[in-house]
This record gives C-alpha cells, sequence and structure tokens, in this order.
C-alpha cells in the first residue's frame, strides 16, 4: 500500500469511487500489472515517481490484474502492463508495455491541464466578446511560454480566422500533428476557412441567384452560392445546391461539389443533416 496522496490501489468495491469518478475531477492512470510480469516490475517505479513528480496532476492507480481479475476482464486486458488513462468517468488513451519515461510524460502531457490553457481559455473568452485582438495578445503570450502545446495553435488559429487573417489561421492548422488536425474544431475551422476563401470576391447571395435563373448549368455560380449559403449558415440550402452540382457534373473543378460537401459535413459534426446528405451523396456516387 502506497502512502502517497497520488497513489490508490484498486480493488471492484473502490474503483466506481477511485477511478470512475476521481476522473471526473483529475486524470486517473490505471496501471494493470501482476507481481510474476518483469516489465511490470520495471514500469512501476517510473510511473511512482511520475505521480510524485507531476503532484497531482494525475492520480496513478493499481490494479493487481492476479487479485482483480474481473476488472481486468471488463476491460479486456490481454497483456500486461497495460496502463489505461481514464477523465470523465471513460478510457480516453493506453499504452502497452514498459515505455521510457521519456514517452511517457508525452503520453500524459497530451492530456494533462497545463498553464497555458488557462491563457487558451481566457482568449476563448474575449473571442466570444468579439475582441479578436485581444485575444491575439494573449494566445501569442501562450505560444512563447508553451510552444508545444497544439490548444493554444488552435485557439491562435481561431483568433486569426477572427481577425480576418485566414491564410494565417490555414497555416497553422496544417502545422498541427495530425492527432489534432482530426479534432472536431479544427476540422470544423478548416471546413469554415475553406467557405471563406471560395466565396472570397464573390457577388452576393442575389446575383448568384440570378446567374442560375439565366444559366442551369452555370456550375461556378452554383457552388458560390453554395459557399455563401454555408457563411450564411443555411447549410442545407447549401447542400442542396452541392448535390444538384454533383448531379450536372462530377468533373466540374475536380470533382469539386462532393469536396465541398465533405467540408460541411466536417462543419457540421454530429449535426442531423449530415447523415441524410451523407447517404444522398453515396447514393449519387455509387
Amino acid at each position: 500500500m502506497s502512502d502517497s496522496p497520488y497513489i490508490v490501489e484498486i480493488n471492484e468495491d473502490n474503483w466506481p469511487q477511485a477511478v470512475v469518478e476521481q476522473s471526473r475531477r483529475v486524470p486517473v492512470l490505471v496501471d494493470f500489472w501482476a507481481s510474476w510480469c518483469q516489465p511490470c516490475q520495471m514500469l512501476m517505479p517510473v510511473l511512482a515517481r511520475l505521480a510524485e513528480d507531476y503532484r497531482g496532476k494525475f492520480i496513478l492507480a493499481k490494479v493487481n490484474t492476479e487479485e482483480q481479475q474481473n476488472l481486468a476482464a471488463q476491460f479486456g486486458i490481454r497483456s500486461i502492463p497495460t496502463v489505461k488513462l481514464f477523465k470523465d468517468g471513460q478510457p480516453v488513451d493506453e499504452f502497452a508495455g514498459a515505455l521510457p519515461e521519456s514517452e511517457i510524460r508525452r503520453f500524459l502531457d497530451r492530456h494533462l491541464p497545463r498553464e497555458s490553457d488557462t491563457r487558451v481559455e481566457q482568449a476563448r473568452a474575449l473571442l466570444l466578446q468579439g475582441d479578436a485582438g485581444g485575444a491575439l495578445k494573449i494566445l501569442e503570450a501562450a505560444k512563447a511560454e508553451d510552444p508545444g502545446n497544439p490548444n493554444v495553435d488552435i485557439a491562435l488559429a481561431q483568433a486569426k480566422a477572427a481577425a480576418g487573417d485566414a491564410g494565417s489561421a490555414l497555416e497553422i492548422l496544417d502545422r498541427l500533428p495530425l492527432d489534432a488536425q482530426e479534432k472536431p474544431e479544427v476540422q470544423r475551422l478548416k471546413g469554415m476557412l475553406h467557405f471563406e476563401a471560395l466565396a472570397s470576391g464573390a457577388p452576393d447571395e442575389a446575383a448568384l441567384a440570378a446567374r442560375l435563373e439565366q444559366d442551369a448549368d452555370d456550375h461556378e455560380a452554383r457552388r458560390l452560392l453554395a459557399a455563401r449559403k454555408v457563411l450564411a449558415e443555411d447549410y442545407e440550402g447549401a447542400l442542396e445546391l452541392l448535390l444538384e452540382l454533383m448531379r450536372r457534373d462530377r468533373k466540374f473543378g475536380d470533382d469539386a461539389a462532393r469536396k465541398d460537401m465533405v467540408a460541411v459535413f466536417d462543419l457540421l459534426g454530429e449535426d442531423p443533416l449530415v447523415p441524410r446528405y451523407r447517404s444522398r451523396m453515396m447514393n449519387l456516387l455509387y
């Protein structure tokens, strides 16, 4: 039994409180181990040292799989050591084997709050108030202090976009690590910047609609009108235009209609429009 306030031995009785509920307040790193496992014995002191070094930024929860076989079975533990990170009551990441301390630190740092994250929240509050300039000042300072935090870069791209500097925003997003680029907020921002660039300098909605009235095969007008509707948050109207463009000319703009629809889906995330229009798009494709 450890005397550290940052390390806890886990059984079925204390699992709900010590792991599930605790992870709603602070991340919990669960180490599934066994006494006969040599890599487990190598990993244990590394994890214990990190728990002390991080001083409560995460809790280390140790599960002896020989004694807690039900817990091991519940989480599909097939090899040990297996280490799972819990946040908000759910496992969010894991690794297996006795990794070097430097790799475990990188693993933890992807999930633990950082001082610069506080500045990100302050900047986002200013963005909601329409103060892009103030947000940029805070984020540029955060970037100087913590250049490796992707959350700072994402917020910096959002602030650049809000300030009208779409080019710089896209450059920042393109430099993000691959896992950060998959985040929904990054996909949404990329989608919005795509349509802002597409609509830049284009005629207004009325003029584009008039062009389509005169010539239903004016594919450029149809695509630009869809972009205008996206920026006006008329997503269904935009998707209908893009579907029609797909019907009329799949090859236009190197499959632009399909690519634009995918960009709208990224923008909408889990909106009910997405499965409906994705299905209709797939019907046209196949």
